[in-house]
Formats: C-alpha cells, sequence, structure tokens
C-alpha cells in the first residue's frame, strides 16, 4: 500500500499520477470540481500551460496522456500500437477515459484536467469550467515534438499523422466524436507564434474574468 508520504510527494509537484489520482483527489484539489481543462493535439503546448498555470496558482493537475503513456508502457507497447489496442479493445479505453471522468467530478479533486478529450466530457456532464482548446499548425507540433524527443522531422511526422488518425477513428467509433468540432471550447488559441508565459497569460484573463 503506498504510503502518505510518498502521495504527498507526488502532489507537491503539481501533477497527479493516473495510480493516484485517486487517492489525492479526495484530499487537495479545487472546491467547485475541475476548473479548467486543457486540451490540443500532441505538441501544442498543453503540458508546459498545465505546468505553467499549476506553478502560478498552486494547482494539481491531472494529465489524461499521462494515464495513457504508462498504461502503454505497462504493457510493454509503443503508443502508436496500444492507440490500435484500444481501437480494437474498446474498453481498454473506456477504462482510462472513465478515470478522467471520475476525477472532474470528485469535489476536492484536481483543478487542472489535461486531455484531448477533456473539454468533450466537461461539456457532456455540464460542469462550470472553462474549456481550453490549444491550436497548434502540423508542422509547428513536429518541430516541438523534435525538439522535446529528438528525432528526424518526417519520422515525427508520419508517427503523429499515424497516432492522430488512430485516434481520430477511436474517438469516432466509441463516442461519435470528431476532434474539427469545437463546439464544447469557451477559449481556442492558436499558438503558432505565441511564448508559453503569453498563452498562460491569455488562460489567466479567462480564468479572471469569471473570478477564479
Amino acid at each position: 500500500m503506498r504510503s502518505a508520504l510518498s502521495v504527498m510527494e507526488m502532489r507537491s509537484k503539481g501533477h497527479l499520477t493516473g495510480d493516484c489520482a485517486a487517492m489525492c483527489a479526495g484530499t487537495h484539489g479545487g472546491d467547485d470540481l475541475v476548473l479548467i481543462t486543457i486540451s490540443g493535439h500532441p505538441g501544442s503546448g498543453t503540458s508546459t500551460l498545465v505546468r505553467l498555470l499549476c506553478d502560478r496558482r498552486g494547482w494539481t493537475s491531472l494529465n489524461g496522456g499521462d494515464v495513457f503513456r504508462t498504461e502503454a508502457a505497462g504493457r510493454g507497447l509503443p503508443l502508436e500500437e496500444f492507440s490500435r489496442l484500444c481501437r480494437d479493445e474498446p474498453e481498454v479505453d473506456r477504462t482510462l477515459d472513465d478515470r478522467l471522468r471520475h476525477a472532474m467530478q470528485v469535489e476536492s479533486g484536481p483543478e487542472v484536467i489535461e486531455s484531448r478529450l477533456a473539454g468533450w466530457w466537461a461539456d457532456q456532464l455540464e460542469l462550470d469550467c472553462i474549456k481550453v482548446w490549444l491550436e497548434v499548425s502540423t508542422a509547428e507540433r513536429a518541430r516541438r515534438i523534435v525538439e522535446r524527443e529528438g528525432g528526424e522531422l518526417s519520422a515525427a511526422l508520419e508517427r503523429m499523422n499515424e497516432r492522430m488518425a488512430a485516434d481520430a477513428l477511436r474517438y469516432d467509433l466509441l463516442y461519435s466524436i470528431s476532434l474539427e468540432d469545437m463546439s464544447p471550447y469557451d477559449l481556442q488559441l492558436n499558438t503558432d507564434s505565441m511564448q508559453p508565459d503569453e498563452v498562460a497569460d491569455a488562460v489567466e484573463a479567462a480564468l479572471g474574468s469569471r473570478g477564479d
């Protein structure tokens, strides 16, 4: 059984890992469920934005991508192959998504949920939170991924497009959701030419307008 100290150590970094989310949700976070969801394609800067918001406000977050990557690693699968597994075995995907939906509805849970579908879940659950989508061109996203992970730009583009195609098919089959549909989102930012602090400032302004 995980000790209270180890849970506190994970919380102190401003992020909730998938396996400690339930424990942490009951002890720390927003008073009114989730306060903001951050969504965007891989390489759009969602993780950087979440880190800045948590650092500025002392908030905690749950990252759907981390939950996905942890499950893939636990099965010894690369992300692209795990995406195909989720497509072929829908219950695997639903279980991961259920973790996020649960975290969004727990009082005193994480203030920030980061996931491509988080805005959709918040909209469908009628949660009173800001739903943000970060839009970035394909070329810029690939450049950022190479800068972060290394490798060739052409290979990064191929992997990114394969993953996006698999994910798009999965979301459509499971939930009839298209990521091209921006209707759930309160704030859409094209961040190609924005610095991370500028993105965070824009989101802070939206939060401030609500009194959060």
